[in-house]
Order: C-alpha cells, then sequence, then structure tokens
C-alpha cells in the first residue's frame, strides 16, 4: 500500500490491520513520520514531534499483538495530543512562550489512558496562546491544508490540521468556547466536545476551568468513539468526572437513528448563518430523517445573553489561571490574552454571580428543551470559510460574538456535541455542522453521527496536498 493511503486511512482501519497482523505498528508509524517531514514544513502542525518516542512505542505494540495481549482499537495506532496536555519530560508550552521550556514530570491523566490502551504518541500540536484568541506572535500558525488563505480555526488548530492532513491518525483537543469545533469544520474532521465531567481535566492546562473540556479530533464518528472510550471515566485526580460507566461508544455506535426525534430551529439557522452553513445544517437533518429520524421544529432560547457570559466568564476564569505568571510576567504575553487576562480582572463579584445564575437558567431551558427531542443538528460558525487574515470587522466584538453563537452555549451548559463535515463551499472547502445531546450522552451523539456518516462521504474527502 502506498504510504499515502495507508496514513489516510481511518483510525479504527489502520488498528484493525496492525492487530490481525496485515500491518506492523513500526511500519505505519514510520510511514506517518515520513510525512510529517515531507509536510509539516508548510502545515505546521506539530509543536513537538517524539518520533524517537514513537518508534519505541512501536516496537513495543508489535511485540504485544504478536503474542496475543491486544489492549483494544487503538493498540499500536499513532495518534498525537493538543501542547496543553502534560507529558512527561517532554515540552509542553500550551502556545505560551512563558512555558516553552518546559517539562512536566508526569503525564496528564488523558495521556496516560492513552498510553494504557497501546497508542502510540507522535508528538505535541500547536495550538493558540493559553488556548485563548490567536498564536502567539513568536509562532507560526498552523495552516489549513485546504487552502492556506484560509483559517484554520483555533485554539485546536495543530490536531485539526494534522488530522486532517493524515500527520495523524486523531489526536486530542479542547474545547473552552468552541475549540474544538471551530477547527473541525475549517479543516473538514469530526471533532467531539464530550460533556462536560466526562473527561478528565488532570494535567491538562487550564483556560476556564468551568467550560474547559478535552476531546477527540478524528476521521470519523467511530474513530472519536474508540478514543472516547480509551480516555473517558472518573479521574481521583479530578473530582469534578462523574462517577457514571463508560459505555462501549464503538460497540454501540451501529444502532442507526430510526425512531430518534432530532429537534432543529430553522429560524435560528437563517438568521445567524451564511447560505453554506444553513445548507449543510438543514442538509443533515434531511439525511437523518431519511434514515428514520423524526425530525422536530423547535425554537432555542436565546443565544445572545449567554454567548456574552460566556466570553466574560471565560475571562475570569483564565485570569484565575494565569494568576501565578499574570501581571508578574507580562512581557511574555502576546497582546490579545493581555487583553482578556485585564478585562477578566476587573470585572466585579456581582456581575460573576449574575453571569452563574443565568448560566444556571439556560442550562435548565435546554434541559427542558431535551425532554421533548433525543438530538439537535446546530451550526458550528455563521460563516463557512472565514480567511486566515480576517478583516478589522471580522475581529471585532459583535463578530466573535456571532462566531461563538452556536458553539459558546453548549460550553455553558455542558453538553456534548459531535461536529461533522457535511457540505463544502463553491471553491471545494468543508463546511460542518453540530449534533448535540443530552449531558452524557456522548453514546447516542456518536451513533446518530456515525449513520450520517454510512450515508454521506463528505467525511472521506482529503485536502489536496500531496
Amino acid at each position: 500500500m502506498a504510504s499515502d493511503v495507508l496514513c489516510l486511512l481511518d483510525l479504527v482501519e489502520v488498528g484493525r490491520r496492525i492487530q490481525v497482523g496485515q500491518l506492523s505498528s513500526v511500519e505505519v508509524t514510520q510511514a506517518v513520520l515520513d510525512r510529517i517531514a515531507r509536510l509539516d514544513g508548510r502545515l505546521k502542525s506539530y509543536a513537538t514531534l517524539t518520533a524517537e518516542l514513537a518508534l519505541a512505542q512501536a516496537a513495543q505494540a508489535d511485540a504485544e499483538i504478536a503474542r496475543g495481549a491486544i489492549r483494544g482499537p487503538l493498540h499500536g495506532v499513532p495518534i498525537a495530543v493538543k501542547d496543553l496536555c502534560h507529558t512527561k519530560g517532554i515540552p509542553t508550552a500550551a502556545g505560551m512562550m512563558i512555558y516553552k521550556d518546559y517539562r512536566p514530570d508526569r503525564d496528564a491523566t488523558v495521556v496516560t489512558r492513552l498510553q494504557e490502551a497501546g497508542a502510540v504518541l507522535l508528538g505535541k500540536l500547536q495550538m493558540t496562546e493559553g488556548a485563548f484568541g490567536p498564536h502567539h506572535p513568536s509562532i507560526d500558525p498552523p495552516v489549513n491544508p485546504w487552502s492556506a488563505a484560509h483559517w484554520a480555526g483555533r485554539s485546536s488548530s495543530g490536531p485539526g490540521v494534522a488530522t486532517a492532513a493524515g500527520l495523524c491518525y486523531g489526536s486530542l483537543g479542547s474545547d473552552t468556547l468552541g475549540s474544538i469545533r471551530f477547527p473541525s469544520t475549517m479543516n473538514g474532521v469530526t471533532g467531539l466536545k464530550p460533556s462536560w465531567g466526562r473527561v478528565s481535566r488532570a494535567g491538562v492546562f487550564a483556560l476556564a476551568q468551568s467550560l474547559d473540556h478535552v476531546g477527540p479530533m478524528t476521521r470519523s464518528a467511530a474513530d472519536a468513539a474508540a478514543i472516547l472510550a480509551a480516555i473517558a471515566g472518573p479521574d481521583p485526580d479530578d473530582p469534578t468526572t462523574v462517577h457514571e460507566p463508560v459505555p462501549d461508544y464503538l460497540g454501540g455506535i451501529g444502532g442507526g437513528v430510526r425512531g430518534l426525534r432530532i429537534g432543529i430551529d430553522h429560524g435560528l439557522i437563517a438568521a445567524g448563518a451564511d447560505a453554506d452553513v444553513q445548507r449543510a445544517s438543514e442538509d443533515a437533518a434531511a439525511v437523518l430523517t431519511r434514515m428514520g429520524a423524526l425530525l422536530h421544529d423547535v425554537n432555542l432560547p436565546s443565544l445572545d445573553a449567554v454567548v456574552r457570559d460566556g466570553l466574560a466568564l471565560c475571562r475570569v476564569e483564565a485570569a484565575v489561571a494565569h494568576e501565578a505568571t499574570y501581571p508578574s510576567r507580562a512581557a511574555e504575553y502576546g497582546p490579545a490574552l493581555v487583553r482578556a487576562l485585564e478585562a477578566g480582572r476587573t470585572l466585579d463579584g456581582l456581575a460573576v454571580v449574575k453571569i452563574l445564575l443565568r448560566r444556571e437558567a439556560f442550562r435548565g431551558q435546554l434541559n427542558a428543551l431535551f425532554r421533548g427531542i433525543d438530538l439537535l443538528i446546530m451550526p458550528v460558525m455563521n460563516v463557512a470559510a472565514p480567511l486566515a487574515d480576517m478583516t478589522p470587522a471580522q475581529s471585532t466584538p459583535a463578530a466573535s460574538e456571532a462566531r461563538l453563537r452556536f458553539t459558546a452555549p453548549f460550553n455553558m451548559s455542558g453538553h456534548p456535541t459531535l461536529t461533522l463535515p457535511g457540505d463544502k463551499t463553491a471553491n471545494g472547502l468543508p463546511v460542518g455542522f453540530q449534533i448535540v445531546g443530552r449531558h452524557m450522552e456522548e453514546a447516542l451523539v456518536l451513533r446518530a453521527g456515525h449513520a450520517f456518516q454510512q450515508a454521506t462521504d463528505w467525511h472521506k474527502r482529503r485536502p489536496p496536498i500531496d
């Protein structure tokens, strides 16, 4: 098999071939490392490459598999993680100059769990500064493999680019206001923001602790299910994790959507999204309906206030997260993060409490909506394909709020959402949509996403970079 074809297989498929002996993990890992060497000089998705470690882990996986000690679908499969996940002895900078030489003395829980599942760590993926706003001025941003002129998304920019370009079989990203979902839709990959509390955040640099989610970015819903099964579950090092059993996400993914109640707010989508985004969401609902789902027209509670509140709360919690280094080392910060931290430090206590009360009211309204439906179809962004160099008009506070309209509310509520590629623009760039579920019902969200991907081929399209 040609190495480029091999590198673009789905995670579950390449794992199956490794685990039945058709391929070796060392062979696969070397093929991906060669592709990284050839392409990442211009795509800039990796912050740190761990080639020697990856080949050693691949050799260990091959030896274990040869003696029948198969750990699961990730065993022997090369993956990478966003550079805010602590990795023992490996640089972990979180996109910040302050931490460019930081080497943690232990792994994040999610990294440990990937290792326990037998995954091979290719390296750490680039991201925006502190997972907020743009990249630090000293860092070259990752480049969208579909079009260098267009945005690659943020803050999980490296995971989105690397996963789309075949520079890993799957990755971990984080999402505070949309940071898994934006790069997923821009790069044409499948990204899961799990329920808040489903996946441990221990050992992950915080942006805003009550809004942060860690989740997989992959090339299919099935691949996301395989990674989620490995990283989900309670963790004594993160007391906010939920103590509920972890379902067999991959085993149950083929259940289909017949009889499921799918909600969609046509008016909200028409008023807040461009034609490409509208089409992707409406067509996704139509596909699921043809497969037996029952479409329900719904009216979501107003999203404007919750988006503004999400931004404000993110800034306050970021100020807490950076208290040890800001403002004492302010000169090492980029200007966008400085503005956010200053805004967070000036918000008064009464204003914060009002935000928290409105947040609980919104969560209650959303839970009430889900008593009448099983899943919700939503856009990801208001504009399908913004340019990499956004105009001043695209960078105003109002433009930022509009961009977060369909993502930030589900960080505030903690509900799980799956982003899937579902269409393309006139110039061939991917356009995504979201499937949102009830709290802790990732299994149903993934099942619906898999059903959509069985009926369509949007997720099989690859960027023209070879």
